[in-house]
């Protein structure tokens, strides 16, 4: 597994919802300074990285509903 630019521990500690039911879902780690998305049935097709404030506006739009469907 390629490891996205600038993460530099090779030992991440996924985390995914404890609301995911073994449908498509996606696993969460914190590295350096960055957090790090993948999807959880594909974890060696590469990552995704964020900035905390990238992160933090994105979870804050998902708990106001931004993304629920109709």
């Amino acid at each position: 597994m390629s490891s996205p630019q600038g993460v530099t521990n090779p030992s991440l500690d996924w985390r995914i919802s404890s609301r995911c039911n073994g449908g498509g879902c996606v696993q969460v780690a914190f590295a350096d300074n960055m957090i790090v998305v993948r999807d959880s049935k594909h974890p060696d097709n590469g990552m995704l990285r964020y900035s905390h404030s990238e992160w933090l506006a994105f979870t804050r739009a998902v708990k106001q509903g931004a993304y629920d469907l109709a």
